[in-house]
């Protein structure tokens, strides 16, 4: 996959990632680079991001949830690449 090229991210984020205001960070991350994207809260206390986008924004996308909002404490970031569908749309923040 070109840089350029529109494709589709599926994230999962582990560590301290719920209750603290992660999915609204991905979110307006998401905003920032232009990715379309919706976190989701697992039960299992991960958060699930699926995320399209050109391939170099998910990219910043990804190194910023890595990151984190400030009370987050990211253990791991298990993203797997796939063709885009073209069906993430907005930018919703599911509870």
């Amino acid at each position: 996959m070109s840089s350029g090229e529109t494709v589709r991210a599926e994230i999962y984020v582990s560590g301290r990632v719920q209750g603290v205001g992660f999915r609204r960070f991905a979110r307006n991350a998401a905003e920032r680079f232009g990715v379309d994207c919706n976190p989701v809260n697992l039960r299992d206390g991960r958060v699930f991001v699926i995320a399209e986008g050109r391939q170099e924004a998910i990219e910043l996308l990804i190194k910023e949830l890595r990151k984190g909002p400030t009370f987050a404490h990211v253990e791991d970031v298990d993203v797997t690449f796939k063709e885009a569908l073209g069906n993430v749309y907005g930018f919703s923040v599911r509870p």
